[in-house]
């Protein structure tokens, strides 16, 4: 590897270990009671897609694939943190880069959350996609 593709992916790493921060430090301001009720509910929006097994475009699609990833969840972090108060959303990275820090946050309820709710989601696609086919 050469010197200019070892400092391309450190980069990289960086951005990814930020976007993780920033995303788990949403998270809290999310948990705050001072912020806004609908900071709260795009915060909630945004990190459900964030933390979904399942994207709008899949990852399998050359190029559209990750381009969701790097646009969609870009863009929503970025509404969400702008209409969270500036004290919140500083308290939340602070306890966010602590956390970073100390242990890897594990958040297993939001798993639990997010793939029923995508898989019902995909049953009822799947249902209605067959009932159109079957009517024709």
């Amino acid at each position: 590897m050469t010197n200019r593709q070892a400092n391309t992916v450190e980069k990289w790493r960086a951005a990814a270990t930020r976007l993780k921060s920033e995303t788990y430090a949403l998270y809290l301001a999310y948990r705050d009671p001072r912020a806004p009720r609908r900071a709260k509910l795009f915060a909630a929006l945004v990190l459900a897609y964030a933390f979904s097994p399942i994207d709008l475009i899949p990852d399998f699609i050359p190029v559209l694939g990750y381009l969701d990833d790097l646009v969609i969840v870009p863009a929503g972090m970025a509404l969400a943190l702008r209409m969270i108060p500036v004290n919140v959303m500083e308290e939340a990275k602070t306890a966010a880069a602590d956390a970073m820090d100390s242990d890897k946050p594990v958040n297993w309820v939001m798993g639990v959350v997010i793939v029923p709710l995508w898989t019902g989601i995909a049953i009822i696609g799947i249902v209605m996609m067959s009932r159109v086919l079957l009517l024709r």
